[in-house]
């Protein structure tokens, strides 16, 4: 019971100061949550986390600004693998069509956490994209869409996509939203990690 509560505490702590330590840009701290091997999933990027490290930076100093809050979560540990769930909401700041909009998607972190060495890391996170949103900063500012555009993109993250297709990152198509195949196949891959099985090593994930 004892090493299930700690365990339980560093898996938590791993997925609050993903949130701080990435949104403060505080690199070091933030390489230490990861095990050397560790991907991490996005709209906008799919590879290691040495990777993902380089390419926010380079984002942060072109102007892009993405924020992240978390919420509640929850745990599975077993032995020395888990998976852990946070529900959260990923926002950025962007133009859009020549108007300054902000974008909030909410969903949850999917997390694949496992003990090395004494100490709890994260070897995958694949967000889980449910709903968004995109809203003009100036609530008076007439906005246009694309409607075709914004259609090719999956519900869940319709809007995040456009925005960020916009400005100039390439998206990816078929990440997991609310319900469907993809879900399913998270769920599927949560449950053989806590099982031992390995992860797919294709810079996709395990989907």
């Amino acid at each position: 019971m004892k090493s299930d509560i700690a365990g339980q505490l560093a898996i938590r702590a791993l997925m609050e100061n993903w949130v701080l330590w990435r949104d403060a840009r505080e690199w070091d701290r933030f390489r230490t949550l990861w095990h050397e091997d560790g991907r991490m999933m996005a709209t906008w990027f799919q590879g290691g986390f040495e990777d993902f490290i380089k390419v926010s930076q380079q984002g942060f100093e072109r102007g892009a600004r993405i924020l992240h809050m978390l919420g509640a979560t929850t745990i599975d540990i077993k032995g020395k693998r888990a998976i852990a769930q946070a529900k959260t909401a990923i926002s950025q700041r962007a133009e859009v069509e020549g108007v300054l909009c902000d974008v909030v998607c909410t969903g949850r972190f999917y997390v694949f956490a496992e003990k090395r060495k004494g100490r709890w890391g994260i070897v995958l996170m694949q967000p889980i994209y449910e709903k968004d949103r995109l809203d003009p900063v100036d609530p008076a500012a007439t906005l246009k869409l694309d409607e075709k555009l914004l259609a090719s993109f999956p519900e869940g993250y319709r809007h995040l996509a456009y925005l960020q297709v916009k400005n100039g990152y390439k998206v990816k198509g078929d990440l997991p939203g609310l319900d469907g195949l993809a879900l399913d196949k998270v769920y599927a891959a949560g449950a053989a990690w806590l099982k031992g099985k390995p992860l797919g090593k294709n810079t996709g994930g395990p989907l």
